[in-house]
């Protein structure tokens, strides 16, 4: 038998935020779940009328959510799990890629996290209990060409996972970073922003990225469903970890990174201990 829990997810219309709350319902929980529109606000009620409540919130909308979360708090808490799935990715050479693009996808994947995560901690500290499940991903670790600003974002939340996990363990609140890989959800399709091409330059090296990157997208190996029942494993776990990957690619692929980091550092050992005073 599992402790009915109330999730919190931002971001419910598709991809990770919807398979989540679907998945969640089904295991008998308790969902409040963020979306941009009223038709989507409609969509997400029908779900189930006993056990959801929508929002209409745009996570960019920094000075609505403190009344917002409050509101929730008030009317349908105490929420037990904040889950920041909110996002979307950007692809494009750093170089062709605009600047404000660059603050977009962090007003977004970074602000808009830290923005939702600041105003529940008033809450989770005064009762001493929660659980923040951040979704980051596998570029949170590894990179590669063309997703500068995605996986910089990530590398940020990441490390704002980390960290935070450390300043809430005396207060019983658990931080957990959850970075899939490659999953069928609309993050390479429809949710997408791209950079125009401009450069000749990069033709050779990224058009046939970009290429893979489109013909791919509906069919990468991860299964959505399988992330949220994973997700809820992670919820359920009295001793949570701090970090989770998600898909077996993502295992490989930052396997990899972390070996070559370390073999890396084990090459200019000689160097790094030489700036000892």
């Amino acid at each position: 038998m599992i402790s009915r829990k109330t999730l919190f997810i931002t971001g419910v219309s598709s991809g990770f935020g919807n398979a989540l709350a679907q998945e969640a319902l089904a295991a008998g929980h308790r969902v409040i779940g963020t979306v941009r529109s009223e038709s989507a606000l409609q969509a997400f009620q029908a779900l189930s009328p006993d056990s959801v409540h929508g929002v209409i919130l745009d996570v960019t909308d920094f000075d609505r959510i403190d009344s917002v979360i409050a509101e929730v708090e008030a009317n349908h808490g105490p929420v037990d799990v904040l889950v920041n799935n909110a996002g979307y990715g950007h692809e494009g050479i750093l170089e062709e890629s605009p600047l404000d693009e660059m603050r977009h996808q962090f007003d977004v994947n970074v602000f808009g996290a830290v923005a939702v995560i600041k105003a529940f901690l008033p809450y989770f500290r005064k009762r001493r209990a929660g659980h923040i499940l951040n979704i980051t991903s596998m570029g949170g670790t590894i990179t590669m060409p063309g997703i500068a600003y995605y996986c910089a974002s990530k590398f940020a939340l990441e490390g704002i996972s980390d960290t935070l996990s450390k300043e809430l363990r005396p207060f019983n609140i658990f931080v957990t970073a959850v970075a899939p890989g490659s999953f069928r959800t609309d993050w390479a399709g429809r949710s997408m922003q791209r950079t125009p091409r401009s450069i000749a330059d990069y033709d050779a090296s990224f058009d046939p990225v970009r290429k893979a990157r489109e013909e791919k997208s509906g069919k990468q190996l991860g299964d959505p469903r399988k992330a949220a029942q994973a997700m809820l494993q992670v919820i359920a776990s009295p001793t949570p970890p701090a970090h989770v990957l998600l898909g077996s690619d993502a295992l490989s692929l930052v396997r990899d990174k972390l070996a070559s980091a370390a073999s890396e550092i084990d090459q200019w050992e000689a160097v790094t201990r030489s700036t000892d005073g």
